[in-house]
């Protein structure tokens, strides 16, 4: 295992401890991570997005992330980029979301 692959490992389960406010599941298992890339110097960029353009507490979630990344042992910096596309839907979670949810 390399160890953009520990560090990848580590982040992910980071981001499963970050919770969509309104929803009592994971942003991960929620499908709204899209993307970990790892650069140079273990720069940290997150892709990700809302289950609503309009969700109330985007701003908390955006600045958790960040927050709980760049506490990440390892990771030098943390960028998170918010996007919409493409936009959420459920069929971007995961089984045991859409299971724990009654979705399937």
């Amino acid at each position: 295992m390399t160890s953009n692959e520990t560090l990848r490992d580590r982040i992910e389960d980071t981001l499963k401890t970050i919770y969509d406010p309104e929803i009592p599941v994971n942003i991960v298992e929620l499908g709204l991570v899209y993307k970990v890339d790892i650069k140079e110097d273990n720069v940290v960029f997150v892709t990700m997005t809302l289950t609503a353009p309009a969700c109330p507490v985007a701003g908390d979630i955006v600045r958790e992330v960040e927050e709980k990344v760049k506490e990440v042992p390892g990771v030098s910096q943390a960028h998170i980029q918010l996007t919409f596309d493409p936009p959420w839907n459920k069929e971007m979670m995961s089984d045991e979301a859409r299971l724990e949810l009654g979705f399937m």
